[in-house]
């Protein structure tokens, strides 16, 4: 999990977590966010595999396992999950190391 600014993009984020927490084997699951080349070849680099939906204006169109990309939604609804506890959806806290930490514990409740 990374704590970034409200303007911060996706993608950008993605090269350091994936660095911390990609092995071999695994598949990577990511909206189109995410679908940029250098997260793709740093995925492919650790012989794990992206399914990640290709966007609208990619010039070449790339496949994506969809059966396994609708494992995704477990995801989207673990993060909605988190976001009924006042604290998160509404960023309370002033100090961001406060929020990161709050989060952090919202989702360790959650996923239990």
């Amino acid at each position: 999990m990374a704590l970034t600014g409200g303007q911060a993009g996706d993608c950008p984020q993605a090269p350091g977590l994936l660095r911390r927490h990609l092995r071999a084997g695994q598949a990577v699951l990511a909206d189109r966010a995410y679908d940029a080349d250098y997260v793709r070849v740093q995925i492919g680099q650790a012989g794990a595999q992206a399914v990640i939906p290709g966007k609208k204006n990619r010039t070449i169109r790339l496949e994506h396992e969809a059966e396994i990309y609708k494992d995704r939604n477990q995801i989207e609804r673990a993060i909605n999950g988190m976001k009924r506890f006042r604290a998160v959806a509404t960023r309370f806290d002033k100090r961001a190391a406060n929020y990161f930490a709050t989060c952090c514990l919202i989702a360790a409740l959650t996923w239990l």
